[in-house]
């Protein structure tokens, strides 16, 4: 790296041990586990912005949600 060059340093610590263990391939692991992990911060800030204006997600609207998601899990 030269003097003065714009740089951007980005560290991931403390991660879920199915992304450790994928942070520990080559450089294309560690940047898929940082790229998932921006997806998940930018969606948390997403339903917590949707909530701020429609209010809190009901707990079937959860339900749903859970199901929905485990049945893409098994796919």
């Amino acid at each position: 790296m030269r003097d003065g060059a714009d740089t951007t340093r980005i560290e991931a610590t403390c991660l879920p041990g199915e992304e450790a263990a994928e942070s520990k391939k080559p450089m294309d692991g560690v940047a898929e586990t940082v790229a998932r992990q921006i997806r998940n911060q930018q969606l948390g800030a997403d339903l917590d912005a949707y909530e701020s204006e429609h209010g809190a997600f009901s707990d079937e609207e959860l339900a749903e949600a859970h199901a929905r998601i485990r049945g893409f899990e098994e796919m």
